[in-house]
C-alpha cells in the first residue's frame, strides 16, 4: 500500500435523518360517515451505521465524505398505514477504529470485529398516529405526533492497527528491514530518519504453520508525546499490541539510555502502555565480536528479554521469533 493511500484519520459531519410525521387520519367510508381515526404512524429516521470489515486497512475511502446525510422517514398514512422507515447509512471501517465526538473527545465505540456494527447517529423516532390518542372521552382525537427530529454531530474516526507485536524505535533504527527481513511486507527502506511515514504490517511465519503479525511504526524520537517529529500521530497504533518489540542498534550512544527514552515517550503518551510485555533487539550486530558483545550487555536493564540481531545476515532471527512466540504465549 502505497503512503498516500494510508489514511488513520477521518473527521465529517454525521447526521442522521428525522423521524416522519403521524398522521390525523379518520376513516372514511360509503356507509361510515363519522368513522373513527385511522391515522398511521411516521416512519423512523435512517441512522449512521458503522461496521467492521476486515478486508479493509485503511479510511482512505471515508477521506473526501464531510458530510454523511442519512434519509428521513416518510409520515404516516389513513388507514393506520405506517410510514417507510428512512434508509440508514452503513459506513464500513476497518477493525481497529475508534470513533470519538470531535468536540469533547469522548470515545463512542471501538470496532474490534469482522460484522460488528454500531449505531453511531440515532435517527429521529417517528410520529404516532392519532388511533395512538383516542381516549373514551376523546374518541376522535385530530392531532398527532410530530416525527422526531435527526441529529447533526461532527464526528472523528481514527484507526489504531491490530497487532500483535509492535516495533518500537529511534528512526532509522533497522525496523523497517526486521520487517522486511522476517515477513513478506516491503516498506521504504532508507538510510536517513522518517523513511516510514506510515505504519506497515507483516505476518511473520513460524514453525508448524503458526504465525503473528507485526507492526512497524514510524520512529519515535524524544519529545514526540509533546508533538515534535510525527508526534502524537502514530504512537496510538501500538495501544493494541500484545507486545512491545523495542529496536535499539548496536551503534547507539548508550542502549540502556535509549531505551529509557523511548519508555518515557510511552509513559507520557498513555502510562498503560507500560504495562505491556517488552522485548529488546540489538540491531545491526554483524558488526560487533563476543567482547563488544559482552560489553554492551552491561548497558542493558536487567530483567528484559533481549536478542543481538542482524536483520541483513539473518544473525539470530529465527531465535527472535521463538523469543516473541514465547512472550505471546505468556
Amino acid at each position: 500500500m502505497s503512503e498516500s493511500n494510508f489514511i488513520d484519520y477521518v473527521k465529517f459531519c454525521s447526521r442522521s435523518g428525522a423521524g416522519g410525521a403521524g398522521s390525523a387520519h379518520f376513516r372514511r367510508e360509503k356507509h361510515v360517515p363519522k368513522g373513527g381515526p385511522d391515522g398511521g404512524d411516521g416512519g423512523r429516521g435512517g441512522h449512521i451505521i458503522l461496521k467492521g470489515n476486515a478486508q479493509l486497512w485503511t479510511l482512505l475511502h471515508l477521506k473526501y465524505k464531510k458530510h454523511v446525510i442519512a434519509e428521513s422517514g416518510k409520515g404516516g398514512e389513513g388507514g393506520k398505514r405506517k410510514g417507510a422507515n428512512g434508509q440508514d447509512v452503513i459506513l464500513e471501517v476497518p477493525i481497529g477504529t475508534v470513533a470519538r465526538e470531535a468536540e469533547t473527545g469522548q470515545v463512542r465505540c471501538e470496532i474490534t470485529e469482522n460484522g460488528q456494527e454500531y449505531i453511531l447517529t440515532q435517527g429521529g423516532r417517528g410520529g404516532l398516529g392519532n388511533d395512538h390518542f383516542k381516549t373514551a372521552t376523546n374518541q376522535a382525537p385530530r392531532y398527532a405526533q410530530p416525527g422526531g427530529e435527526g441529529i447533526e454531530e461532527w464526528i472523528i474516526l481514527e484507526l489504531k492497527l491490530l497487532a500483535d507485536v509492535g516495533l518500537v524505535g529511534f528512526p532509522n533504527a533497522g525496523k523497517s528491514t526486521l520487517l522486511s527481513s522476517i515477513s513478506a511486507a516491503r516498506p521504504e527502506i532508507g538510510h536517513y530518519p522518517f523513511t516510514t511515514l506510515v505504519p506497515h504490517l507483516g505476518v511473520v511465519s513460524y514453525r508448524d504453520d503458526r504465525s503473528f503479525v507485526m507492526a512497524d511504526i514510524p520512529g519515535i524520537i524524544e519529545g514526540a508525546a509533546e508533538g515534535r517529529g510525527l508526534g502524537l500521530r502514530f504512537l496510538r497504533h501500538i495501544e493494541r499490541n500484545s507486545i512491545l518489540l523495542f529496536l535499539i542498534p548496536a551503534d547507539a550512544e548508550h542502549i540502556g539510555n535509549q531505551y529509557r527514552i523511548l519508555l518515557n515517550e510511552l509513559k507520557k503518551y498513555n502510562p498503560e502502555l507500560l504495562d505491556k510485555k517488552r522485548l529488546l533487539a540489538v540491531s545491526k550486530s554483524d558488526m560487533l565480536d563476543e567482547e563488544l558483545m559482552d560489553e554492551l550487555k552491561t548497558e542493558i536493564p536487567k530483567d528484559l528479554p533481549f536478542l543481538f540481531i542482524s536483520s541483513v545476515t539473518g544473525y539470530h532471527l529465527n531465535e527472535l521469533k521463538d523469543m516473541i512466540w514465547k512472550a505471546l504465549q505468556e
